[in-house]
Formats: structure tokens, C-alpha cells, sequence
């Protein structure tokens, strides 16, 4: 009780704030308000078997799913949230976003059977420098609502690729093909991955992941993110 008090006493004086309309947050809301939330513009992917984000890997790799929870448009609400995890320092928006994700797995078969979470690795020089993996922080998130554990001992990436964000598929693929590689062979009984990353756009990142996973782990691999970028 006397920590409610204290905590509603410090709310008072240092309101917690909305990401992204500064609208002071109420006791049920977590780095963004509800109203912010539902400007989201989500996909509808999760019972769609052939959803477009999905298809993108048809013909590429063998995964089981794909699954992204939001449409991501430049200038949007998601984008801002999206520059203030990457940019901001916000990897505890990262989480709760995660959270809602997993929430939304929760919903479907398809991931009934993951039994391992794996986020998209950072570069060493990079992670250094943004202080934290985005990928982890909402991976974090969803292991904490679906209940399964999340590893970043298995995959590194081993390449510090340049910026995706002006190249073309081809020129993506070429750009991460062989960024990856695995820390250990051990997985200790786990026989399918989920990859977690922020957003997919041409699917050349996760398509490199899952490969490498498939190929030389044996695994099965599903994947999801927070947003999903048409190329």
C-alpha cells in the first residue's frame, strides 16, 4: 500500500508521458496511450495463411510463418516510436510493443509450436553504439507473454553491413547474404525458432537468418516483427 502511495505521489509530480502525444499516461497505459496505440494501422496477417509478408518468402526459404502486426508508413505514428527505440534510447518501448506482439501470437496456432525465440543480431560496433539490440529488447517483450525463452548465445552477425534503407531487394540480399553466422552449434533440444526484428521490408535480413538456422541447426523457423514495410 505504502508503495501505491509513493507511486501515485511521484506520478503526480513527474507524470509519466505518451511517447509520442506527450498525453499524460494513466495507471493501465505503458509508454504510449491507448488513443496513440489504436492510430496503429495493423495488417491483419495473423489468420491470413497466404498474407503478403508471408509470400515474400515463398520460393526463398522455408519457414513456417510470417507475421508482422502493423503496416509501417513513412511519417506515422509507428515511425516516430520506431526512431525512439532505434535512436531515442526507448528499448523499454521496445518491450511493451514486444508484449503486444506476443499477445497477438498468442491468438493462432501457428506459433503453438516455438519453442525458442532468437531476435536479429546487431553488429558488435553497432549494438556498442546504440547502447542495445532493438530486436532483443521486443523480443524480450514477447517471451514475457508467450512464455518462452529468448537466446542471443546462438546467432552473431558478423559483417557491420551498410544501410539497407536505399537498396533494392537484390541489392539487400547481396548486402546481408552472408552477414551471419552461429556462436555455437548446441541447442540444447529446441526444434523451432522464432526470428523477432523491428520491421521487414524486403525480407533479405530474415531470409538470411532463417537459412543459416535451417540449414545448419535443422530447425524449423517462423518469424514476426512489429511492422512491415512494402518494398
Amino acid at each position: 500500500m505504502f508503495i501505491n502511495v509513493f507511486t501515485d505521489l511521484y506520478n503526480t509530480f513527474f507524470p509519466r508521458k505518451c511517447v509520442y502525444c506527450g498525453k499524460n499516461l494513466d495507471k493501465s497505459e505503458q509508454e504510449i496511450c491507448k488513443k496513440c496505440l489504436n492510430r496503429l494501422p495493423e495488417t491483419q496477417f495473423l489468420n491470413d495463411y497466404e498474407n503478403q509478408l508471408f509470400q515474400k518468402f515463398w520460393g526463398r526459404v522455408n519457414i513456417e510463418f510470417a507475421f508482422s502486426m502493423y503496416y509501417f508508413n513513412k511519417q506515422s505514428v509507428l515511425q516516430h516510436l520506431l526512431h525512439h527505440i532505434k535512436y531515442k534510447g526507448r528499448k523499454e518501448l521496445a518491450y511493451v510493443l514486444g508484449k503486444s506482439l506476443g499477445q497477438e501470437l498468442k491468438n493462432t496456432s501457428h506459433f503453438k509450436s516455438c519453442d525458442l525465440i532468437i531476435p536479429v543480431p546487431l553488429h558488435p560496433e553497432k549494438e556498442k553504439k546504440r547502447g542495445y539490440n532493438q530486436s532483443e529488447w521486443i523480443a524480450k517483450g514477447v517471451s514475457e507473454s508467450i512464455n518462452i525463452p529468448v537466446n542471443t548465445a546462438l546467432l552473431q552477425r558478423h559483417v557491420n553491413s551498410k544501410s539497407q534503407t536505399r537498396k533494392n531487394r537484390k541489392e539487400r540480399w547481396e548486402n546481408v547474404r552472408m552477414a551471419f553466422s552461429l556462436k555455437t552449434n548446441e541447442i540444447s533440444g529446441y526444434k523451432h525458432a522464432l526470428l523477432i526484428d523491428d520491421v521487414i521490408t524486403t525480407g533479405a535480413t530474415l531470409e538470411a537468418c532463417a537459412t543459416l538456422l535451417i540449414n545448419a541447426l535443422h530447425l524449423k523457423v517462423s518469424i514476426a516483427s512489429l511492422a512491415y514495410a512494402s518494398d
